[in-house]
């Protein structure tokens, strides 16, 4: 990526992050994690993660997704001094959280078993010295 394609994305996820905050909280806590921009600057690849109490995720996605033409209004009033055109806006969900989340998940399960695989086998290993030493 270019220093120009830099700056773009960076001006991109700062003002798109701060339209979302400000005007769409839906109850939820909307981040902008990343900003992919074209060589051209003419389009920028957002991708969202959602944090809500309910499970209503895809919800609040399509709901931004549907508000799209007028997210780019708005930032074009914010940044039309900085870029000579506008980029369409395409929003992606971002799942890494939820993609470390289940990857936490597994590694505790294994540290998990694997704790009580050697609980059973320091068990073993006391009564088989207790054999032992009263032979």
């Amino acid at each position: 990526m270019s220093i120009r394609t830099e700056r773009v994305a960076a001006l991109l996820k700062s003002d798109i992050g701060g339209i979302l905050q400000m005007e769409y909280q839906h109850d939820a806590m909307l981040t902008v994690t990343t900003v992919r921009v074209s060589p051209d600057l003419m389009q920028a690849h957002v991708y969202l993660s959602i944090f809500s109490n309910q499970d209503n995720n895809t919800e609040i996605f399509e709901f931004i997704r549907e508000k799209t033409p007028e997210i780019r209004k708005k930032l074009a009033s914010r940044i039309r001094h900085q870029v000579r055109r506008i980029p369409e806006i395409h929003f992606h969900l971002d799942d890494t959280a939820e993609y470390v989340e289940k990857i936490d998940a597994l590694f505790r399960k294994i540290h998990d078993e694997n704790k009580d695989a050697g609980d059973r086998d320091q068990g073993s290993e006391d009564s088989g010295s207790e054999d032992k030493g009263s032979s």
